[in-house]
């Protein structure tokens, strides 16, 4: 290993359970009590804080939109880098506040890592957090909260990130986590051939063993085992979100959760005295989206610019998913799970697992910043196991955005060295998507599907459709005849013929 290689020297986390709002941690203070961990996991302390030069901060949920943040009026912090810097004792060069995605924490571990093997950083910190619990809880009881944090110096702000619906889209109801990913679960279920019941089955079996990871995971803040039949079954308690996900199949980011990992070089580790036993190596990084749009997707049963991506990370680091011992995919929802596992060859029930930290439905789903918990998660693991892998896939919209990463503590040889993301992308960009009308008139056939629910009461369904006559999607909803849309839940609906018609702006598709 050369002396510019980067490695993660520090992982940290905190979770905050059952603490009143008024003496709870505001999101920041979670960010730096995850910081603070990861200096102590060093293994010197706080005196590294000194030598952070460089802060990346994963961006908040509040701050992810740009529409008004009226679920969370407390104030914010103005500088979220510098918010978290001050309370560790941290004075950076570099602030940067992320922008918007599920897959920024790896993305920004790829870039710290080029960076750092390129001379431009020396110590970096990166940390991210939600207090979204908190935040419900003040709300609730009528307790009002002071956020609000003005941090002195620099800051790289990068925005909201791309553009990952179109207003089009968004009026029918896509673009929504919760209304989205079932699109993707209903195209799988159909692909696969399925009964509804097997796939609920399917579904229920795959988190089950996730719910288990998470029961054992002391920073987990739903983790209760639940079995395959509790997870598939509609009760009041677990009552249907959008079809086919009951509520215990969903993220949940109601949480009070941070994590942060810290990274050098392997002389800056060695001049500060980090012991070569809290070393992990970044032995292979990637990054690839899909076509942005949903309404652009090639289909919706499988996620291309993943599969690339995950094999151009297992390439760099000279392995294969057969020589991983560990695994963290990104696991919102389950099709998330499936879709990843198909385009890497890996079976649903892969005896290593596939999930180190218990996933988004049952460890906590903190807003963008999971997979930092994945990776932190990861590195102890990995330390006590130094000959083997471990794989990291972070996912950000709606399987929109991706980035990999492949570890362990076996030193990376040769020179660190990445391939550019833009170099590969080109692949995914050129494939050609179906013609997409907004204003779609004719017989037509439905490619896939969801409904939605309001407390258990189904409210409106949602289709992504072809015009039998030249092929092109659209996206549309149904009329809201409660017999209707309680037909759609109990019966296939993919391959349903009826007829579609727009009006001012918006498309209705009425089965036949």
């Amino acid at each position: 290993m050369e002396d510019s290689t980067p490695i993660l020297v520090g992982a940290g986390q905190f979770t905050e359970k059952d603490v009143p709002p008024e003496q709870a941690q505001p999101p920041m203070g979670i960010a730096a009590a995850a910081a603070a961990a990861a200096l102590v996991d060093s293994g010197i302390g706080s005196e590294l804080a000194a030598h952070i030069d460089t802060v990346f901060a994963i961006r908040i949920f509040p701050d992810s939109t740009n529409r008004p943040r009226l679920q969370i009026p407390f104030g914010r912090a103005e500088n979220p880098p510098r918010a978290i810097a001050r309370r560790i004792g941290a004075n950076p060069v570099n602030a940067v506040y992320g922008n918007v995605g599920g897959n920024t924490p790896q993305k920004y571990i790829n870039e710290i890592a080029e960076r750092i093997s390129e001379g431009d950083i020396a110590v970096a910190l990166i940390a991210g957090s939600e207090a979204i619990k908190t935040a419900q809880r003040a709300l609730r009881n009528h307790i009002t909260l002071d956020w609000q944090e003005h941090d002195p110096g620099s800051q790289e702000d990068r925005g909201l990130g791309e553009k990952l619906m179109t207003p089009h889209e968004f009026a029918h109801g896509i673009g929504i986590p919760i209304q989205t990913y079932p699109l993707f679960e209903n195209a799988l279920r159909a692909k696969q051939g399925n009964s509804l019941e097997q796939h609920m089955l399917q579904m229920g079996q795959l988190f089950q063993k996730f719910s288990e990871v998470a029961a054992d995971n002391p920073y987990s803040y739903y983790g209760v085992r639940r079995s395959a039949e509790e997870l598939t079954t509609v009760s009041p308690e677990n009552r249907l979100i959008c079809y086919p996900y009951p509520k215990w199949m969903n993220a949940m980011d109601a949480v009070n959760q941070g994590a942060a990992v810290i990274m050098t070089s392997v002389a800056k580790a060695r001049e500060l005295g980090i012991a070569q036993s809290k070393w992990v190596f970044l032995h292979g990084c990637a990054e690839a989206n899909e076509k942005l749009m949903v309404s652009e997707r090639v289909n919706y049963s499988s996620a291309p610019a993943l599969g690339l991506n995950a094999h151009k990370a297992l390439a760099m680091a000279g392995k294969s998913v057969d020589d991983m011992a560990y695994f963290d995919f990104y696991s919102c929802f389950p099709s998330a799970v499936e879709i990843a596992c198909n385009e890497l060859g890996l079976s649903y029930d892969d005896p290593r697992g596939l999930t180190v930290t218990g996933g988004l439905p049952f460890f906590g789903g903190p807003g963008n910043n999971y997979t930092l918990h994945g990776v932190a998660t990861m590195l102890p693991l990995l330390r006590a196991n130094p000959i083997q892998y471990g794989l990291v896939t972070a996912n950000g919209g709606y399987l929109s955005k991706h980035a990999t990463g492949v570890y362990s503590a076996s030193p990376y040889q040769g020179r660190w060295q990445r391939e550019k993301p833009s170099s590969y992308q080109v692949e995914i960009d050129s494939i050609q998507s179906p013609p997409f009308t907004e204003t779609p008139a004719g017989e037509a056939t439905i490619e896939t599907y969801t409904v939605c629910y309001n407390r258990g009461v189904p409210e409106k369904s949602i289709v992504i459709g072809r015009l039998d006559s030249s092929g092109h999607r659209f996206v549309a909803n149904t009329p809201t005849d409660p017999a209707l849309l309680q037909e759609m839940a109990n019966k296939e609906q993919i391959g349903r013929s009826g007829t579609v018609s727009s009006r001012d702006g918006m498309n209705i598709f009425t089965p036949l």
